[in-house]
């Protein structure tokens, strides 16, 4: 078998409802002289981060076109360690590795007729514990209108998560605006009145949830090591599951410092690309949940070998999903192989329904449960529909950097 083409298609399902939306997937198609064709994605569609993810997917396609599609490390080494800018890592290198990466197990999964985690070594989960993130409740207009948002409404959408079934909700209690509109200064020292408007927020939630209700709290790194130590204290008593980017990833030592100095499991990942950026924060002990994006940090290939790196060092695993329905079934399939998952992320674009139109399946869980797909290889893939709307290039000429 031998890959003849890659299409490198960009999906008009942005939030804003046109190709140049705010929500833009960019979508690899491998194709084989066998008539398999294999889907993956590139994790770039935030903003107008699609339009780089386009261009690196096309560069890294020429590189691997006349080889055998079946040998993923091969073609994974090749990209890496043959095209200059592979080892040089960064977002959308990793990024377009991914999307290619993703697509090549989904042709190995076609072809031999069975699902993906059976190739990653057979499903030990099924029927994920899923978690619910709060701004999927309709918060979109409070955004918008700058005000504050009060204890009151984050019970309330907790009142509604846990009536479709969740028993656990993951939410940001700080970006969202302070009073009169104008944000809030979010790295430390901290104004009390910023620590216990958060506080009184998941206060509010752990009062509706109870004490069964676990609560993941997300900062988006937009905090600083000051600032997260002051919320991690404040929140201890409300027994948070765990505490999501702290701060910022490229430090490792803050991380540290926050894991060291907070009662509250440490999580981060969604930032970190390959192994080897995930190998200081293990040996440094500085988190307790990683959570790589299959689609950024070097496809299922590399998120395999980074969430069983992590089990050593005994780190539970949560892949960041926050794509296409093409980025949550590649979730799933690996969420389904590894021994140390905690729980998968259900993000509020998971109910968006143009995104839901743009491929075959639409997975969703059913009382806070996602069953795993058991099709052959991926288990998704765009319909013809969206692919006729797509804007395509495709590659069909090997021309390596380097023999």
């Amino acid at each position: 078998m031998k890959i003849v083409s890659v299409d490198v298609m960009q999906v008009p399902s942005g939030n804003a409802g046109s190709s140049r939306g705010a929500w833009s997937p960019v979508i690899v198609r491998v194709n084989t002289d066998e008539g398999i064709s294999g889907f993956g994605e590139v994790g770039l569609a935030y903003g107008k981060g699609w339009r780089a993810g386009f261009g690196m997917v096309q560069d890294f396609a020429e590189q691997i076109i006349g080889m055998d599609p079946m040998n993923n490390e091969q073609i994974w080494e090749t990209i890496f360690r043959k095209t200059f800018w592979g080892m040089g890592g960064g977002t959308v290198v990793n990024a377009g590795i991914s999307g290619i990466d993703i697509a090549l197990w989904d042709i190995k999964g076609k072809a031999l007729g069975v699902p993906i985690h059976t190739l990653l070594g057979g499903k030990m989960n099924d029927n994920l514990r899923t978690y619910a993130s709060q701004l999927q409740y309709n918060w979109g207009t409070n955004l918008t209108k700058q005000r504050l948002v009060e204890p009151e409404e984050y019970a309330e959408v907790t009142r509604v998560a846990m009536a479709e079934g969740y028993d656990a909700i993951k939410v940001d209690p700080i970006v969202i605006p302070g009073e009169e509109g104008k944000p809030w200064k979010i790295t430390g020292p901290l104004e009390n009145r910023v620590i216990r408007t958060v506080y009184n927020r998941v206060a509010a939630m752990r009062e509706v949830g109870g004490e069964d209700l676990d609560i993941i709290i997300e900062m988006h790194s937009n905090t600083d090591t000051t600032a997260a130590i002051q919320i991690g204290h404040a929140l201890e008593d409300l027994r948070i599951f765990y505490y999501e980017e702290p701060c910022h990833p490229l430090n490792v030592q803050n991380m540290v410092e926050v894991r060291n100095a907070v009662n509250i499991p440490i999580a981060t990942g969604e930032r970190i690309y390959t192994r080897w950026g995930y190998r200081d924060f293990f040996e440094k002990r500085a988190i307790d949940v990683i959570q790589p994006d299959i689609c950024l940090c070097g496809g299922l290939t590399e998120a395999k070998k980074i969430c069983d790196m992590s089990h050593a060092y005994d780190c539970a695993a949560q892949i960041h999903v926050c794509g296409s329905p093409i980025s949550k079934a590649a979730a799933l399939q690996i969420e389904a192989a590894i021994p140390n998952f905690i729980i998968h992320e259900h993000h509020q674009r998971a109910l968006s329904p143009a995104m839901r139109e743009t491929c075959l399946y639409d997975y969703q869980p059913v009382n806070g449960k996602y069953k795993v797909p058991d099709l052959p290889g991926l288990g998704q893939e765009l319909t013809p529909e969206t692919i006729k709307k797509c804007e395509i290039v495709t590659v069909t000429t090997r021309l390596p950097y380097m023999g």
